[in-house]
Order: structure tokens, then sequence, then C-alpha cells
């Protein structure tokens, strides 16, 4: 079936969402950029209750940011708003144990418990800290929670609640020795010495009733004060626990500020926000395995990861560092040189991606580890041999490019000894199984995407999210955990993501499309026909005949493939020829907006009905660099940003050229955040080729942008300047001469006002014509204000209007 989209130059998918005619009634700017509470709420955060007899969703209440929670009956449909009290008696998102004895979930930041044969609630936490991460002791007897980096257990059966163990960030005061001169004066001095073996006499017999008096808290275990923690995961048998540090006192380097002009005070505040990319690394990371029986550390050392010692930037290393000695700048130089290991990161369950850094077979006998090189070149997925406190690598993945930040799920099967992992080697993210110490097995294969694996509670089968089909289509699918066929489940083909009943039995799916916002349906895991659940879509929206967009196949002149598109247009294809178009580009770089979902761009996709209603044709495509389509696409822009995008954009300006017949010199672009980097781009890499754009929050200098974001792409500005130069769009700023309105919130603490003021400035200094900004005091990188996203469209409208549709 893919082949078949790929074999034509433009074949076309028509959605049965929406139709093709003309929207009723007439669109209006107003309309468009009002708040969106008009087109209804988007169902989020669904979960089952403890028992699996009802689904929880949250709701967007109308006019407010408050979020309300509801519950819905999945054999009936029945769905209720719980009130405050009601809520009191909710469940949460719970998790069991291993017999389906008890489960737990956390709610307002304290954990409950509940017996499930009695239905018997206990609530073990009632703190002004947040609590989180409830999970079971091997044996069941434990529940175990953190709050923050502290550890806690709570005995089912005697109620109480203790620390697990008890960390802290300075050096043992009983450990500390005697110098010289301590040791002259023990000698010297009879009391003294009394003192010291009274002292140790009172320690160790404190030590051994610890030791044989399990209702004690634990004595701390001393990490020393060079430190700071930065995550810890306790074994499900409460032996272990795995701490992650980094060094006291890392420097961040100087931060930049924005200016908050309109306030409160009536006064200018300022606010500090991210470091530039290339000021300062982010600190190496450690492994210590705690025992806590017998309240010792060992740090794990990295030195036998495969590649450890390797560095992937050698040649660019070396280029820069000759180039700094030659201009004299020994101590820059210097501070390039590789070290001996290349320092690592612990990929934590806060970082894009997800899947968490550290994970406990349900045992307890066997921990995994995902570290991540700094550099971006290596993921290592490594075990810990508890008895001899060191790391065994199980698993390397290894990019020339850099290492996706999606992608990095991993955990055990239930026999407690194979690991299971995604993993984009192939070029494709697929799920693997690897005995420790054996060999990987691909349990999916092929080019496309898997995501979202969840492994049932009896460890026979994987469910997936998954684009099999095509790359805009998702569905969930199951592969039974030893390997065998991928089966799809659902025939949405705009699923956003699935939850398993505790049974194990049915599906809680979300599930959208380009004009119905996420909605949830039930269904059995066997298949069949979904139960739809909620319908939250406002009549107002919902009776509109919005334009389908057409998925389109624009074949790359670069030999990259096919380049997906949604194609909005007049019904009848001939009304098309002569018309203006205009070209959208999507933001994030790595980001998918041509699905049968609803799309993050949903005021842009009204917009592009308006533009079509006012005689356009539009064309939204997933550049090289976009989501959903393997390593080679998403890579396709290493040290070169804004390159193979801007061909794929071209392709995409002359498939409207030779298939929809539009008017070549009056084809528009435009975009926001990557999107806005690409429109000028676009226009100064490519003069002429557009007859104007508008560039929203645009990166216009690589070098000012954030750390975790660019080094991934451009490496590090120090050791490879050429890629920044090439990538950065001030730096064609002389080749200007086509119409350019930039548009940029001022307090956008992501992408910097002042990216955009430099490049203005350069204009000026180059005496360029037909550029325009406008600013938004109160807007930051997303705009929420109504007002800020009319008057923006606005003047996008007014643009386009100008400079593509002939003028009288």
């Amino acid at each position: 079936m893919r082949r078949m989209f790929v074999a034509g130059l433009a074949a076309l998918v028509a959605l049965p969402a929406a139709s093709q005619s003309p929207i009723t009634p007439s669109l209006d700017l107003e309309t468009v950029m009002a708040p969106p509470d008009w087109i209804g709420a988007a169902v989020t955060s669904p979960y089952w209750s403890v028992d699996g007899r009802s689904l929880y969703y949250s709701l967007k209440r109308d006019g407010s940011k408050v979020r309300d929670l509801y519950r819905v009956d999945p054999a009936s449909g029945q769905s209720v708003k719980l009130d405050a009290s009601a809520q009191a008696q909710a469940d949460g998102p719970a998790v069991f144990d291993r017999a389906h004895r008890y489960a737990a979930f956390v709610r307002h930041g304290d954990v409950f418990l509940v017996e499930l044969a009695q239905g018997r609630r206990v609530q073990v936490t009632r703190t002004a800290e947040a609590e989180s991460a409830p999970g079971f002791s091997s044996d069941s007897r434990a529940l175990q929670f953190r709050q923050n980096n502290q550890w806690y257990s709570y005995d089912i059966a005697a109620g109480v609640t203790a620390p697990a163990a008890v960390l802290k960030l300075a050096d043992d005061p009983q450990a500390k020795q005697p110098d010289a001169l301590g040791d002259e004066q023990l000698k010297l001095f009879k009391t003294l010495r009394q003192l010291k073996a009274d002292k140790d006499a009172l320690r160790e017999n404190d030590d051994a009733l610890a030791a044989a008096d399990l209702g004690r808290a634990p004595k701390p275990i001393w990490l020393g004060d060079k430190v700071e923690l930065i995550d810890t995961e306790l074994s499900p048998d409460g032996r272990w626990m795995l701490a992650v540090t980094q060094p006291k006192g890392h420097a961040e380097g100087k931060a930049p500020q924005v200016t908050h002009f309109v306030t409160d005070s009536g006064y200018a505040e300022q606010q500090e926000t991210r470091v530039y990319v290339g000021r300062k690394d982010p600190p190496p990371q450690s492994l210590l395995l705690l025992d806590l029986l017998h309240r010792k550390s060992y740090p794990l050392a990295i030195d036998s990861l495969p590649g450890i010692k390797e560095d992937p930037l050698k040649e660019l290393r070396g280029k820069a560092i000759a180039a700094l000695e030659k201009a004299g700048k020994h101590d820059e130089a210097k501070a390039l040189k590789a070290p001996e290991l290349r320092a690592v990161r612990i990929i934590s369950s806060a970082d894009d991606g997800g899947g968490g850094g550290i994970v406990w077979s349900d045992d307890g006998q066997n921990v995994a580890v995902q570290l991540r090189a700094i550099d971006n070149k290596d993921r290592w997925i490594a075990s810990v041999d508890l008895d001899k406190h060191t790391l065994l690598n199980q698993h390397r993945l290894h990019d020339n490019a850099w290492i996706n930040w999606n992608f990095n799920d991993f955990g055990w099967l239930k026999d407690n000894r194979t690991l299971w992992y995604l993993s984009e080697e192939t070029g494709f993210s697929q799920l693997y199984s690897k005995p420790l110490g054996g060999k990987a097995k691909a349990l999916t294969a092929g080019k496309f995407e898997v995501s979202h694996p969840r492994l049932t509670d009896d460890g026979q089968w994987f469910y997936l999210r998954s684009n099999q089909v095509a790359p805009y289509s998702y569905d969930v699918y199951r592969v039974p955990a030893n390997g065998g066929e991928l089966s799809r489940l659902t025939q949405y083909q705009g699923l956003e993501d699935f939850a398993l009943s505790p049974n194990d039995q049915q599906l809680a799916l979300l599930h959208s499309s380009p004009y119905v916002l996420p909605q949830m349906a039930v269904q059995d895991v066997a298949g069949g026909a979904p139960r739809e659940l909620t319908n939250t879509m406002k009549p107002g929206f919902t009776a509109r005949s919005w334009i389908a967009p057409q998925i389109v196949g624009v074949s790359s002149s670069h030999g990259a493939g096919t380049i997906w598109a949604k194609y909005y247009g007049p019904a009848d294809k001939a009304a098309a020829a002569g018309r203006p178009a205009v070209i959208f580009v999507h933001g994030a770089g790595y980001l998918q907006n041509v699905t049968l979902s609803w799309s993050n761009y949903y005021r842009e996709q009204m917009f592009h009905n308006l533009l079509v209603q006012q005689g356009y044709v539009v064309l939204d495509m997933d550049y090289r660099a976009s989501e959903g389509y393997g390593r080679d696409w998403r890579t396709a822009i290493y040290r070169q940003m804004g390159h193979p995008e801007l061909d794929d954009l071209l392709d995409g300006k002359a498939w409207l050229v030779k298939q929809q017949g539009v008017d070549a010199k009056r084809v528009g672009i435009y975009g926001g955040s990557y999107g806005g980097f690409m429109t000028e781009m676009a226009l100064l890499r490519a003069p002429g080729e557009f007859a104007a754009g508008s560039a929203l929050r645009p990166v216009s200098d690589w070098r000012l942008y954030n750390h975790e974001y660019t080094s991934n792409i451009l490496n590090d500005p120090q050791l490879d300047p050429e890629a920044y130069a090439i990538s950065s769009p001030i730096e064609y700023a002389d080749k200007l001469q086509d119409p350019l309105l930039i548009q940029h919130g001022l307090i956008d603490d992501n992408v910097l006002a002042e990216d955009s003021i430099r490049l203005y400035q350069r204009f000026i200094e180059l005496h360029k014509k037909n550029f325009w900004m406008s600013l938004y005091p109160m807007e930051r990188h997303s705009f929420v204000h109504a007002d800020s996203w009319y008057d923006e469209y606005r003047r996008i409208d007014e643009l386009f209007n100008t400079w593509l549709k002939p003028q009288p």
C-alpha cells in the first residue's frame, strides 16, 4: 500500500472526515484566531480506575485554564463531571503488585493504597511535599514511593512508613581520621583516649541495635560534599539503590535576560533565561550503587562501555584546535582537548522521549541503566553486576549525527533476566529483546516506526503505536513478547495514545482526525468495533464544512524519496490553476504535521481554509528533519540546518506549479519557530523564489539558541563554527531582496527576541528594503492571547494580499 502512494509524483489521499466543498458560512480572521473554546475541548490524560470498571479523563473548562476531571462508564458511555467532593474519592493512575492483591496511586500529591479484594482504601501520606513513583516491593509486603530523591517504604501489615535510606551530601563525621598531631595527642593524654573509646563503644552498640531492630529508621549513608544528587531509584526488594550524581556547584555559564515591559508593577522587569549553546556543556554525571543493608556506596565506572574512550569528533576537534593555535589562542585550544573518557548523562524519565534512565526488574535482582554521551553520539544500555559493583554493557546505539531524543524506552520482561528496548539502529525505531549476556532479537522490523511500548501484566504481549501502513497513519498494534506477527488492532489512522485496562482485556483509545479534537473510545484487545465514549466538539465548529487536506507525495529532486505534504485547494481542481500559493512550514524541526490526526497547528489549518476562500492554494510539508520518517530523514540536516529542508520546500513549490498550475512568481511562505527560521533561509538562500514571507519567532542565529537542542545537530560552536555559519540566516542577510515580515514575542524565553532584532539591525546596516518587524510585548514563544494571534495573522494576510495577488 505504501509503495502505491510513493509511486506517483503526486498521489492523493482523500480524507473522509471532511468535505472539499466551500466553507459555509464564510470564514473571517476574527473567528479563526478567537479563543479556541468555540471549537471544543480535547480529552486529555485518560486512565483506568483501579477496578477497571471506569475511565477517567480531563477537559479544559471554557474560559479558564482549570481542567475538570470526568469519569465515564465504558460499558454504557455515561460520563459525569466530578465535583470537588467526588474528586476526593476518585482514583489516580494505578500500579499493581505482582499478585494483584493491591493497587496504589497518587492523588493531589499523596499516596493511596487499595486492597483489591475488599476495596479498602488507605491514605498513606498527607504531606505538603508531593510524593510520586509508587510501586510495590518484590514480595508485595511494602509500598515504595519517593519524595524528590528520598525514598520511603510503607509496611502494609504494620501500617508504618519509614525512609528506605537516608542519604547525606556530606562527609561521614565518624570516618574522619586524626592527622599526625591528633595521633600524638592520643598518645600523650589518657583522658582523650578514654573519651574516644567511649564514643566508639556507643556508636558500635547503636549500630548493633539498628542492625537487629528493623523498627528503627536507617542510619545515614554519607555521599560526600563534592556532589549533587540528581536521581535515585530503589530496588523492589529494598536492598539496593542507584544514585545519579554530578559535581557540586557546576557553573552553567552566563544566561541572557528578557525584559518584560508591560508589568503589574509598571516597571520594566528582567527575567533570566537559558544559556547559549556551547557556553557551558552540561555537567557530567556519575552512578553510585548503594548497598542499603551494609550502608556502603560503590562508584560504577563507565570505562568498560564500548566507544567511551573514542572521540567521534576527532577530525572536527583537530581542525578547531589547529585554527585556535594558529590564531595564538592557546588556552582556548587547550580547553578543546578531548578527555580520556567521554562524559555521560543518565537519561532520566523527565527527558524528551521518556523511558527513564534506571529500571529495576520486578524481583529486584537486576537493574539496567541508560546512559548518553554528552557529545550526543552514543547511547548505552548497561546492566549492573550487584555483587561485583560493575557496569556490563548490553547495547550500544551509535549515530554519527546524533541520538534521537525519542525512542529511548526500555525495561525488563517478566522473567526478570531479559531486557527489551527501542532502537533506531536499522534506521527506524523498532522493538528488541535481549537476555543478559545473550544476543538481541528484533521483535518488530520494517521501514516504519514503533513507539509507546506497553508490556502486558502476564508478559505475553507488547502493545505499540505504529505507522506501519503509511508514515502519516497511526494505530495500535501488538506483537508477542517472544516475537511473531505484528498485528494491527485499531483502524483510526489518527491514534494519539492508549491505555491498557488493569486486566489487559481492553484498550482505552485516544484518537483524533484533522477536524476532530482528541476523543476517547474503548475496544477489546482482541479487536472488534470500538465504542466511542466522548464527543467534546462544539456545534459552531462542526457545522462548518472544512476543507479536507489532501495528503500528497512530492518527489524529491535530490534523491531523498517522497516528501509528504498536506494540500489545501478548491474542490474543483481546475480552479487551482493560476491561483497564488502559500507554503506553510511547521515548527520544532523534529515534528510531524502531515498526519491524519488533529494538528498542533489547528489555527494555521483554519487560516489555510481562509486562504483558499480568498483565492489561494496552500501546501504544508514534512520537510527533512520531520518526525515519523526514520533516522535518515531526521539526521539529513546534521551540520547543515536549512539546506536539505530548503531543497524540499523548493520541490514543493515546483509541485504546485506543475501539478496545480499556480503562478511560480506568486508563491509565498511562512512559519513559526523552526518554520520561521526556514522562512528566513528560503528568502535569504533562494532569493527570487518566493514572492514574500513571514517569519514568526524565528531562530536567526543558532549560536544564540539553547545547548540541548542545538548541540545535537550542529555540535558545539567552538568545535564546529562552520556548521553554525552555514546554518544561520543572519550570515545570509546581504541576500535579502524579497519582502520579509518578522514577528516575535518580546518575552519569548525559548527563541529570544534578540534573534530577530539582531537580524533587523543587519538589514538596516545593509540598506535593505521591504522588511518589517512586529513585536508582541506580552507573548512568549507560544502565543496565548487572542488579540496577538489576530494581529499576527492580520499582518500575514495583508502581506500575502499585497505581494502575491495582482494589484489593480
